[in-house]
């Protein structure tokens, strides 16, 4: 037997594919164990196989690899190689993609700058909303002062400045039917720090008696300078002194501001 006329017929390469019949698999088998270099052969097939298998180049037994093409073309027909599509929705996926991903950051960048326009918008609503209010009160302390300057009820008596503080002055609006008393303060310099003006209905005779009927708190926020003290029922004279701050027992006539007879 021409065992290389036998090798070189590709019929070893089909059998280790797997191709041949039950009967041609025995034949191969039987020759394989008479003639070593068949079994040589079919052993350098498969290692050929395995290396095709590991790299996907032939790089061992080339023409064993060429031979094993060749027969399979003419038992099957000739394989097709397959070429990657180039398909133009390919493009057009990608181009979706990342004109999805722009039109994403766009309206993420859109939601950022609306979420800091609402908090602009809700600091202005506060800021708004406390100016009303702010506004509210100066207009209802306007109203009380017009109302109280407005009562023809009221007594008004003119405080002016005494020896401490000759420029001050003050005016008291007294109901007597009432006994409501507001002054108003208006005349008077800021007090010193820890000091505060504290206001006195003043009994003349027979003896001077003086008696608090409140103090000016809060000067520097009373934008009026209009302040509603104590009532008092009888008093021949009021006057303001200037005093440590929470108030005096008696006034301290040193620091009387002002005085007025009613």
């Amino acid at each position: 037997m021409d065992t290389k006329l036998y090798i070189d017929s590709g019929i070893l390469e089909l059998y280790v594919y797997g191709l041949l019949t039950e009967t041609e698999n025995l034949e191969v088998d039987a020759l394989a164990k008479q003639h070593s270099e068949i079994n040589e052969e079919i052993i350098s097939i498969e290692k050929a196989i395995v290396a095709l298998s590991a790299s996907f180049s032939p790089f061992h037994s080339v023409a064993n690899y060429e031979k094993i093409k060749a027969k399979l073309e003419l038992k099957y027909g000739k394989v097709v190689e397959m070429k990657p599509t180039k398909s133009p929705f390919t493009y057009l996926g990608w181009a979706a993609a990342v004109l999805l991903m722009i039109g994403f950051g766009y309206q993420y960048q859109q939601l950022d700058e609306t979420n800091n326009q609402v908090v602009v918008v809700n600091a202005e609503k506060e800021n708004l909303t406390k100016l009303v209010d702010s506004m509210a009160v100066q207009n209802k302390t306007i109203a009380t002062s017009l109302a109280v300057v407005r009562d023809p009820k009221n007594t008004v008596i003119s405080l002016g400045g005494q020896a401490v503080a000759p420029q001050s002055s003050a005016k008291v609006y007294w109901n007597k039917e009432t006994q409501v008393v507001y002054v108003d303060a208006s005349g008077l310099p800021k007090p010193p720090r820890g000091k505060v003006y504290q206001v006195w209905a003043l009994q003349l005779a027979p003896v001077l008696t003086p008696t608090s009927i409140g103090l000016l708190k809060k000067f520097d926020t009373n934008a009026q300078k209009l302040f509603a003290v104590s009532a008092t029922g009888y008093a021949e004279a009021f006057g303001i002194t200037l005093e440590p701050e929470g108030g005096s027992a008696s006034p301290t006539m040193e620091q009387l501001y002002t005085l007025g007879k009613v």
